[in-house]
């Protein structure tokens, strides 16, 4: 399934192809603004071709977050490290095109990938790892359900510096 559609919704999430590189890229060089010093979008082919690699893993999902009158990039969902058995969970991350922030076009996105992480994909557990001073993320991910769960002091490598960061999660059971 190449789209995922919510009836009523503004948006719907597509799978990255490698001929959205050229668009993507042109929002991420756009959004560097609004994303640093949270999160390192691929602003290169380079970095595109990564990401789509990425997603070919069996443990790796991803999604450009589309809105659906002109089809223009709103935002990245993604589940990563996705594992069964008796964990059932992954860790989800998330960024917003500038041009299209504050819209409320990524918490649809995030709602349908949370659905289907749930639904489909049969999750019990979604962990989002925030840096403490990013609000807007912060104020997104507590509106969709997700609860602080604790702090981890120099937890993810981003733009070449060991950043604290705070464990949001949302359980399946929860929803």
């Amino acid at each position: 399934m190449a789209e995922i559609a919510f009836p009523a919704l503004r948006t719907y999430l597509a799978r990255p192809r490698y001929g959205d590189g050229p668009a993507f890229i042109n929002a991420m060089q756009n959004s560097k603004g609004l994303h640093h010093p949270w999160v390192a979008a691929p602003c290169d082919m380079a970095a595109w071709r990564r990401y789509i690699q990425r997603l070919e893993r069996d443990n790796e999902e991803g999604f450009l977050v589309r809105r659906v009158g002109d089809r223009s990039i709103c935002g990245v969902v993604n589940l990563n490290v996705i594992t069964y058995e008796a964990l059932c969970s992954a860790y989800l991350s998330y960024y917003a095109v500038e041009a299209h922030a504050g819209r409320g076009y990524m918490k649809e996105g995030l709602q349908q990938l949370i659905e289907m992480a749930f639904q489909r994909l049969g999750l019990h557990r979604l962990e989002a790892n925030i840096q403490p001073d990013n609000l807007r993320s912060i104020r997104l991910v507590e509106s969709l359900g997700f609860e602080c769960e604790g702090y981890s002091p120099r937890y993810l490598m981003v733009n070449g510096k060991w950043r604290d960061h705070e464990r949001w999660a949302l359980l399946s059971d929860d929803t």
